[in-house]
């Protein structure tokens, strides 16, 4: 698999308005919601991957959730940690890059809405040992990536199926559950997903 383009983080979210993003949500994504409800998880030391605009370490701040949130980006980083200040919650904010983490933990849960599928596939293995490494053991890496089965939007991230998930992370991290679903942003399209659950071993 060749290796894709994107742009410059830093760059894009100094220019860029945040709720123009297609990936822009306010509200704590759907999928995380419901499975945090579904496991009866109301607290606990939560990674917010790829934070971006910080609008899912807010919401996951106001459950009750001890949130760091780390973005490659120093802009999206500023950006979030305004809007963490402008909702009165507290969030711990940190520049920092997966693939050469300086990020300790550990955590009860790891949240990536968009990090891992713009991951270059030779630093996966990377990834998910740093996953591994930042969890508690049975701690909860919560995933969403693009699917295989997205074919509207051109270019843009990797995408997966259940069975590729599986087998990058075989022997890090056991997959609980893989279901379809999509990215609720600002685009007219919700761009199909999987929602994954995997568990660190004890």
């Amino acid at each position: 698999m060749s290796k894709r383009r994107f742009v410059d983080w830093h760059t894009y979210y100094e220019e860029e308005a945040v709720e123009r993003m297609p990936w822009f949500h306010r509200e704590l994504d759907h999928d995380l919601a419901a499975a945090l409800d579904e496991l009866g998880i109301e607290g606990g030391d939560v990674l917010d991957l790829g934070a971006g605009p910080g609008t899912q370490a807010v919401a996951l701040a106001k459950r009750g959730f001890r949130v760091t949130a780390a973005d490659i980006s120093a802009a999206a980083v500023r950006k979030a940690a305004e809007l963490a200040g402008a909702e009165g919650v507290d969030v711990r904010f940190a520049v920092d890059d997966i693939c050469g983490s300086s990020l300790c933990g550990p955590f009860d849960m790891v949240f990536d809405r968009g990090c891992f599928h713009v991951i270059a596939p030779d630093d996966r293995p990377v990834y998910v040992r740093t996953v591994r490494r930042l969890l508690r053991p049975r701690g909860l890496l919560f995933l969403k990536t693009f699917s295989t089965a997205e074919t509207t939007v051109e270019g843009g991230p990797y995408r997966f199926t259940a069975e590729m998930i599986r087998d990058i992370f075989e022997g890090s991290l056991e997959v609980l559950s893989v279901r379809e679903s999509s990215f609720r942003g600002t685009l007219d399209h919700e761009p199909l997903a999987l929602f994954c659950i995997l568990e660190r071993p004890a």
